[in-house]
Formats: C-alpha cells, sequence, structure tokens
C-alpha cells in the first residue's frame, strides 16, 4: 500500500512540475476552503475548477475569476489553453523567448565559418565580428553555447 504524500512533499512535487501556485492565498473560492480535495497550491486543479465554474455551474466569467485568484483576460487564456491541449495546457508556461532568438541561422552560420578561417579568435572576438556584420550586441558565452548546440550530432539548429 502507497504511503499517502505529505503537504510537504506535494508541494515539491508540485514546485518541481511548475504547478505550485504562487498567488494561493488570492484563491477564496468556498470549495478550496471546505473541502480538502481541493487544493489551492496545484494551480492547474484551480485554474480547471475556475473554467467548470463558468462552463458547468453557469458563474460569470468575473465571479470565477475573482474566486479563483485571476484576471478576467487569465480565466480567457486558460480557457484557450485547455480547448487547445487540455489539462497540460493549464500548466503555466515560461515566460520570454524560447530559444536563442538572436543568434539564428546566417549569425551563427558567419560565426562558425570566422571561428573556422581564424581558429585563434574566442568568443569575445566573436561578439565583435557579429556587432560590426549584423549590429548585434552578443555575449561571448552565447556565442560559446551556439557553437557547440551546432556542433553536436542531432543538436537544434536555431532558424
Amino acid at each position: 500500500m502507497k504511503k499517502k504524500p505529505t503537504g510537504t512533499e506535494k508541494t515539491a512535487a508540485l514546485r518541481e512540475a511548475g504547478a505550485l501556485n504562487p498567488h494561493l492565498e488570492s484563491v477564496t473560492d468556498g470549495t478550496f476552503r471546505s473541502d480538502a480535495f481541493f487544493d489551492a497550491r496545484d494551480i492547474v486543479q484551480v485554474k480547471y475548477e475556475m473554467l467548470r465554474r463558468v462552463n458547468k455551474d453557469g458563474q460569470t466569467v468575473t465571479q470565477a475569476a475573482q474566486g479563483f485568484g485571476f484576471s478576467r483576460p487569465a480565466f480567457y487564456q486558460a480557457r484557450h489553453a485547455f480547448q487547445k491541449n487540455g489539462l497540460p495546457g493549464l500548466l503555466p508556461q515560461r515566460r520570454g523567448p524560447h530559444g536563442p532568438h538572436k543568434l539564428g541561422g546566417e549569425v551563427l552560420d558567419f560565426l562558425e565559418q570566422a571561428a573556422k578561417d581564424d581558429p585563434s579568435l574566442g568568443a569575445r572576438d566573436l561578439a565583435e565580428l557579429a556587432k560590426e556584420r549584423f549590429g548585434l550586441s552578443l555575449h561571448p558565452r552565447s556565442i560559446e553555447r551556439g557553437l557547440a548546440r551546432k556542433k553536436k550530432p542531432g543538436g537544434k539548429r536555431p532558424q
């Protein structure tokens, strides 16, 4: 028989999965206050219940969003994500760019060729060349990572 996870274990698991609600105190819906099954720490469950409250219980978007600690735009984003991807769509997404956005195909090809033509060039030198040629300010470490990623067999090459 499996041991029931403690509150601390569940919190750690939610944190690791990226599903820990950072604003659990803003969940004021009565269900989450009175029933142990409903856990305000679990952001996926909170978002799902918010969507269900509107779709099945007929609550207004404004009421549901407030009761579950979200804004109206966040409700609509959650609804769209759920319709598109199901429950996994309710997991928070990483913000910002997803991958190298400056160090793409042409720039990386240029830097790789420059490094081949003159093996004495270091990442700082390559950053200077990228600034001169493309007007881009690149960190030398980003260049090192980009070139290493390109050399890896099966490594992703930015477009």
